[in-house]
């Protein structure tokens, strides 16, 4: 029977652009099945340890430096169920992440639709701004308790003075309220249009964050076609499978 041929940490890294430390690193932490040791206490890797520095590599482009560490100890581990729950959780988020831009865009859309006040309007007292919106006063006192609006208020009277930028915040959260987003998701959506400055430019914003995450995806989908494929070789040594323990590998 033909040995198989082996591998010194060495020609991993030289294969990964790594050091020879980043590799021994990864075999103590998981992210490589455990070496087979030589007499001399060396580390002897093999084709499945290429496998599974490319896999993991692979998986980093799109789940991070996190998942892909988890992703692959689970594999290591002999859990593959949780291995895959990772990747499912990851792209939940990422569906979510999408779900939330575009509420946002359509939120933006809404905005370049209808005037932020009624011509002319400096401030508009908060029966005024529910009716516009077609929202309860109650709702107004709910966003501005949760720190989604910031109107003016009164020293004497304490009464609220909505200025055609705070009815622009309120009408972006009822918009995204009527699409069941949470104050969590809303709260960052104000945030970039205050910062932006105008909806024209949250609009170019959400444009390079949709690219973003279609070159996200399109990695991870990479990702999992490199873990499936590593799954299925079916040729990973049985992890107990460590010689002697030495220090010079």
């Amino acid at each position: 029977m033909t040995p198989r041929a082996r591998l010194r940490p060495v020609d991993l890294a030289r294969l990964a652009g790594l050091s020879t430390q980043q590799i021994r690193n990864y075999e103590d932490a998981g992210i490589l099945p455990p070496a087979v040791r030589t007499a001399t206490g060396y580390r002897a890797f093999e084709e499945v340890h290429r496998q599974a520095l490319l896999t993991f590599r692979t998986l980093l482009k799109g789940y991070g430096p996190v998942t892909a560490g988890e992703v692959m100890r689970a594999v290591h581990g002999g859990d593959v169920a949780a291995a895959l729950a990772l990747v499912d959780a990851a792209h939940a988020v990422l569906h979510g992440e999408r779900e939330a831009l575009r509420a946002t865009r359509e939120a933006v859309d809404t905005l370049a639709r209808e005037p932020a006040a009624p011509p002319g309007a400096d401030r508009l007292r908060i029966g005024e701004v529910a009716a516009l919106l077609g929202v309860r006063t109650s709702a107004l006192r709910v966003w501005e308790a949760a720190g989604l609006l910031t109107p003016y208020r009164d020293p004497v009277t304490g009464e609220r003075g909505f200025a055609p930028s705070d009815v622009r915040d309120a009408r972006i959260v009822r918009t995204l309220r009527a699409g069941h987003q949470l104050f969590d998701r809303i709260r960052p959506v104000l945030e970039e249009l205050r910062r932006e400055g105008s909806a024209e430019a949250l609009r170019a914003a959400l444009a390079t964050r949709g690219e973003a995450l279609t070159a996200r995806s399109r990695a991870m989908l990479e990702g999992a076609g490199a873990l499936h494929g590593y799954l299925e070789q079916g040729d990973r040594p049985d992890h107990g499978l460590r010689g002697a323990a030495g220090s010079a590998g």
